[in-house]
């Protein structure tokens, strides 16, 4: 599946907001859909970036011999999850998806990008 692809498979998820692919080493996107105003991915994107960032760090200073599958951010009115592709072994890439709380089904959409994951091609 095309980055392309792969970004409207993550819109059509009930709920979502705005998705991103993210590179973590540098903090670019390389592809994004929905989104806006109230929603800029480019900053998300650099922003989510430093979340995992520490995320490995803190892993790593502890001595952790395991990987993220996924990082949850809850606010009041949404959920932002952040699963890096390690479908790919040593990727540095993430998708970043922020859902409506009131519209999305958290489990489902969790579902959904792990299956997403696995079928993207970079």
């Amino acid at each position: 599946m095309t980055i392309e692809l792969a970004l409207k498979e993550a819109m059509s998820i009930p709920g979502a907001l705005g998705a991103t692919l993210v590179d973590y080493d540098s903090g670019m996107s390389l592809g994004s859909a929905g989104g806006g105003e109230w929603l800029d991915l480019d900053v998300a994107a650099a922003g989510n970036t430093e979340v995992v960032r520490a995320k490995l760090r803190v892993m790593a200073s502890l001595g952790l011999d395991d990987s993220i599958e996924d990082i949850l951010i809850t606010l009041q009115r949404q959920y932002h999850l952040i699963r890096p592709l390690t479908a790919r072994g040593n990727s540095t890439l993430f998708l970043y998806l922020a859902l409506d709380r009131e519209r999305a089904n958290l489990a489902l959409a969790r579902h959904s990008l792990r299956r997403i994951e696995t079928s993207l091609s970079v």
